[in-house]
């Protein structure tokens, strides 16, 4: 193993260097060693890409669908991508100028802050959330500015929106919102939407929505941001979470061509071109696929049924998720609210893995994260173990 040349100790970027590594990734590697525990860390679902996607993907292999292409992806899956919008959220885009096919919805979040922010440029975003924003926020040069909205169910009120603004002055030049939201499982109406619109709307602020989980919805139908403000909206999603094409890492971003102009510039240097294979596949799931992720989403109902009944009797308490397929509890008051120490010990003891809040931003600390992308036979299992758990220690 080369020794690293003592001239060289000091390269490193300063900016980078202060940025943690993801705290999921780490705290999920630290408990896999552990022997027969149940992890419901991360969110994989537990199904397969459904037969027609995977035999499109094939087909492109076979056909040797093997070189370059275009930088912003296949005009094809272009083309599909802006239908599929108009359709679900009436807003044309221009397949063209409008629309950029991505290396997963990471790499979307990522292109758009680097392509767009300026170093002290204020982000405000809305937690708890998934921690990737913070991080890339900050990649960018641009500075975080946490909303905490558990006091108000953990969704983000335009009251708290405007107060939030008039606080941090004109350096706010954007909001991330993710809907439905990891960790918490919620969502906004209709309703609620436009009321955000209107103060977004006054003070002339981009929106980057993440909506990778819409398809995933239980007891609402989406309803986008980009419907209502489409000339101030950077819409984020993929196929990762509907089709279960994680690993296909095909995502994608719609808006306004004057701005996906210097994101696009930030995808190209990136990211050469998307996987061919994966955008073949994308093609049939965005045409013939769209009825796919009901039954994903069924099963998903039915699973966050069962945990929450069983987390209620356990003594949890969580706002009940209405898409996505997490559940974000409070731990039990006899547990206490170190939530890092908690799931460290339920990994231990019960074999279960979960994740601490406190990696979702403020507002999260005394609380846990649990996936339930899993088998009805794990879920029940973990219900099972925790209840011995809870038994053992009260």
């Amino acid at each position: 193993m080369p020794e690293l040349n003592p001239n060289l100790q000091s390269l490193g970027n300063q900016n980078l260097a202060k940025i943690a590594p993801s705290a999921i990734r780490a705290f999920d590697e630290e408990i896999s060693a552990i022997p027969g525990i149940i992890k419901l860390t991360l969110g994989e679902p537990d199904f397969s890409v459904p037969e027609h996607v995977k035999q499109a993907a094939i087909r492109g292999i076979e056909n040797n669908d093997s070189h370059y292409g275009p930088s912003k992806g296949k005009l094809a899956l272009r083309q599909a991508i802006s239908s599929y919008l108009e359709d679900t959220r009436s807003v044309h885009y221009d397949p063209e100028t409008e629309v950029i096919v991505t290396d997963g919805a990471t790499e979307a979040i990522t292109a758009a802050l680097i392509g767009l922010l300026n170093p002290g440029d204020k982000v405000l975003v809305p937690t708890p959330v998934f921690s990737l924003y913070f991080t890339n926020i900050e990649m960018a040069g641009g500075e975080v500015v946490m909303i905490d909205t558990s006091a108000d169910g953990f969704l983000l009120t335009p009251e708290r929106l405007e107060a939030e603004i008039a606080k941090e002055g004109p350096k706010v030049k954007a909001i991330v919102l993710n809907y439905p939201c990891n960790p918490t499982g919620r969502t906004y109406t209709k309703a609620e939407l436009e009321a955000l619109a209107k103060v977004l709307k006054k003070h002339g602020i981009l929106a980057i929505t993440d909506e990778i989980y819409s398809e995933l919805t239980y007891d609402q139908e989406h309803y986008s941001l980009a419907t209502l403000i489409p000339d101030q909206v950077l819409l984020i999603s993929g196929l990762s979470k509907s089709h279960a094409m994680t690993g296909y890492r095909l995502g994608y971003l719609a808006g306004p061509a004057g701005l996906l102009r210097q994101v696009a510039k930030a995808h190209s240097f990136m990211v050469t071109c998307v996987d061919n294979i994966a955008q073949d596949a994308a093609i049939e799931a965005l045409t013939n696929g769209r009825d796919d992720s009901k039954l994903f989403r069924e099963a998903y109902r039915r699973r966050r049924d069962l945990m929450v009944a069983g987390l209620t009797k356990l003594g949890f308490k969580m706002a009940v998720p209405q898409g996505a397929f997490y559940i974000f509890a409070k731990i039990p008051d006899q547990f206490g609210t170190d939530d890092f120490a908690f799931a460290k010990d339920v990994a231990k003891r019960a074999k279960v893995g979960l994740i601490p809040g406190s990696v979702f931003g403020a507002g999260s600390e005394g609380y846990v994260r649990l996936s339930y992308a899993a088998s009805d036979e794990n879920i029940k299992q973990v219900l099972q173990n925790l209840q011995q758990y809870v038994a053992d220690l009260s």
